[in-house]
């Protein structure tokens, strides 16, 4: 979602799924009541960035009545949620997908629930969009996101060093997002109550054990690599050059145990809900 749009692989993306839903799911757990539960009609739910859909569905699980759209920039990650989530849920709800960047995108009618997981560090600005976005919540409505808080952390650190060096810089340059991609945890805090909104903000460091040779770069290869994959696609020497010094820092930062390599993964997450009783 920023002028350096990568091109996403939603198999890739999926290949670690369950570690990665892990954090919506502790997202979710703190979200409370919507509005419409307390009015007994069907919740408006949106699911900003919603990638493959995958954590979309488990928002019909929670509330199945609910009318739910997923949006997302790609059409590699809707061809998918589509595919395989869209339709009528078994619980009355409906569950679409439709196209929206969230540098742009505004509700066009009320919601009970706008959530975005691992989305808003790829949107430059985004504390700038959630004056909008709560102006478009039910009262007692709530929007709560996660993001990655690991920009420091050697699996990004490394791969900004390597993008500036200099056989890399004429093609990377500008490519890569920086530590200043998401806000500290008070900040975040301080936006969402000046308005108006109760919230409750946290962060968490999980420790996933992967398995496998080279985990790591799986894993990046799906979410915090697809710009350099994107940028240097139509250069596959430069591209397996990058890929070969990048693993080579990568095993060196994480290296396997007995019983797997360990990630360490730093989350930040927020949950703030729109002060007012609904109607």
């Amino acid at each position: 979602m920023t002028e350096h749009s990568p091109a996403w692989d939603p198999a890739q993306y999926l290949r670690h799924a369950d570690h990665r839903a892990r954090p919506f799911t502790d997202l979710l757990a703190r979200i409370p009541d919507l509005p419409a539960q307390r009015q007994g009609r069907p919740p408006r739910i949106a699911d900003l960035g919603c990638g493959p859909g995958n954590v979309t569905a488990l928002l019909a699980a929670r509330w199945p009545t609910a009318r739910i759209t997923g949006y997302d920039t790609s059409r590699e990650m809707l061809d998918r949620a589509e595919a395989e989530h869209a339709g009528p849920t078994p619980g009355g709800g409906r569950l679409d997908f439709a196209t929206a960047d969230a540098r742009t995108w505004t509700p066009a009618e009320p919601c009970d629930l706008i959530v975005s997981n691992a989305t808003l560090q790829w949107v430059p600005g985004h504390l700038d969009r959630f004056a909008d976005w709560a102006a478009a919540l039910r009262p007692g409505g709530t929007f709560a996101f996660q993001v990655p808080g690991n920009f420091t952390a050697p699996s990004h650190s490394l791969m900004r060093e390597l993008a500036d060096s200099p056989r890399y810089r004429h093609r990377l340059a500008g490519v890569l997002r920086h530590a200043d991609a998401v806000h500290t945890p008070e900040t975040y805090l301080e936006h969402l109550t000046a308005l108006g909104c109760t919230a409750d903000v946290w962060e968490t460091t999980y420790l996933h054990l992967l398995p496998g040779e080279d985990p790591v770069l799986d894993w990046v290869k799906g979410t915090g690599l697809r710009p350099v994959l994107t940028a240097l696609a139509d250069e596959p020497e430069l591209r397996e050059a990058f890929l070969a010094e990048y693993t080579d820092a990568l095993r060196a930062a994480y290296p396997p145990g007995p019983h797997g390599t360990v990630f360490p993964f730093r989350r930040i997450f927020a949950v703030a809900r729109k002060e007012g009783r609904a109607p």
